[in-house]
C-alpha cells in the first residue's frame, strides 16, 4: 500500500479496537512488547482518552477507510517533573503492511510533531533481537544509548532491551 493510499492522523475515538488488535498481536506472538496478556478496550480506554492532540503525548494512526494499518504514540517517560522535557516512544504496524515504509511515516510524522512541542528529546526501547526496530530507530536519527540484559522474561526466555534516543535541540 502506497502512503497515498492511507492517511497518517491522530487517533479517533473508533480507532481503539484496531489499535487493540495490532497490540495484542504482537502480546501473543512477538517478543516486542513485554505485556504477556490481550488488552480489552476497557483496560486501555483511559490510556487512549490520556492522549493530547495538540500535547507532546499523542497517538497517531495510519488508517486506510475504517482500517488502523499501525500507529505510533509518545508517553510520559518518567514521573518526575524534571523529566517532562522528555516523551517515550512507540510504534507499531499491522503484520500484514510491514516492509512498505508504514513505521518510518508514523514516527516520522510524530517526531516532526515533538520537534516543535518544545520536548527536548525522546527515548525508545527496543526489545533485542529487532534488527528492523533498531533500523529504523537509527534511520529516524535516534542513537543507542545502551542496552539493559535480560530485564524481560517471556516465552519462557529473557531478552534484553537497547534504550534509544534522539534529541531536539
Amino acid at each position: 500500500m502506497a502512503a497515498g493510499e492511507y492517511s497518517v492522523e491522530h487517533a479517533r475515538s473508533g480507532d481503539l479496537q484496531g489499535i487493540l488488535d495490532i497490540l495484542n498481536h504482537y502480546i501473543l506472538g512477538d517478543h516486542c512488547t513485554f505485556d504477556t496478556k490481550p488488552w480489552t478496550v476497557k483496560q486501555k480506554q483511559q490510556w487512549f482518552d490520556g492522549f493530547d492532540p495538540d500535547g507532546p503525548y499523542r497517538l497517531i494512526v495510519a488508517r486506510h477507510g475504517a482500517n488502523v494499518l499501525g500507529y505510533t504514540s509518545s508517553t510520559r517517560w518518567r514521573p518526575k517533573k524534571a523529566s517532562e522535557v522528555t516523551a517515550e516512544t512507540t510504534v507499531y504496524v499491522h503484520p500484514e503492511h510491514l516492509g512498505k515504509g508504514l513505521g518510518r511515516q508514523l514516527l516520522g510524522h510524530l517526531l516532526d510533531h515533538l520537534a516543535e512541542s518544545g520536548l527536548h528529546s525522546v527515548v525508545a526501547g527496543v526489545a533485542q533481537p529487532n534488527a528492523v526496530s533498531n533500523h529504523l530507530h537509527e534511520l529516524m536519527g535516534f542513537e543507542v544509548i545502551g542496552t539493559y540484559r535480560e530485564v524481560g522474561f517471556k516465552f519462557e526466555r529473557y531478552w534484553d532491551v537497547t534504550w534509544y534516543q534522539k534529541r531536539f535541540n
